[in-house]
């Protein structure tokens, strides 16, 4: 089930880049992230109130509020760098670049939270810089 949820937001994750690059128009990139951010507080804190899970906010640990409050910083640094680059440059090479975030997750969670790294995940780590190389070097016509 894990897979269908992953290919959801794969296919969400290509239609927000597509529809901002077209959004971006003559509007600032933070302003941009800002209108949005209200539907993604409004919609997210609107799926939690119909699941019933408002009244667990009290059980969660320091810890995990500290990763959660710091993962969402880095959500917030990381949309508007990537709305920024979305209003300077194409967005297929710009998406491309970004995802190499891909790689550097697979780092960080073989030496942090200690998953095992396979062949088949360094092969498919290596295919994803060099396919982002490629694209970088080549000329984005823009």
């Amino acid at each position: 089930m894990w897979f269908l949820w992953a290919m959801l937001a794969a296919i969400s994750a290509a239609l927000v880049i597509v529809l901002t690059k077209a959004g971006l128009k003559n509007v600032d990139s933070s302003l941009a992230f800002a209108i949005q951010s209200v539907l993604i507080l409004t919609i997210t804190w609107s799926v939690v109130c119909y699941q019933g899970n408002f009244d667990t906010l009290k059980d969660i640990s320091k810890q995990a509020w500290i990763f959660l409050l710091s993962a969402g910083v880095f959500t917030t640094l990381s949309t508007l760098f990537s709305y920024k680059a979305l209003s300077m440059g194409p967005a297929s090479y710009v998406v491309t670049i970004e995802r190499t975030s891909l790689v550097i997750a697979i780092v960080l969670s073989v030496i942090f939270l200690k998953e095992k790294i396979t062949w088949q995940l360094i092969v498919g780590a290596s295919v994803m810089v060099a396919g982002a190389v490629l694209i970088a070097l080549s000329d984005p016509g823009e």
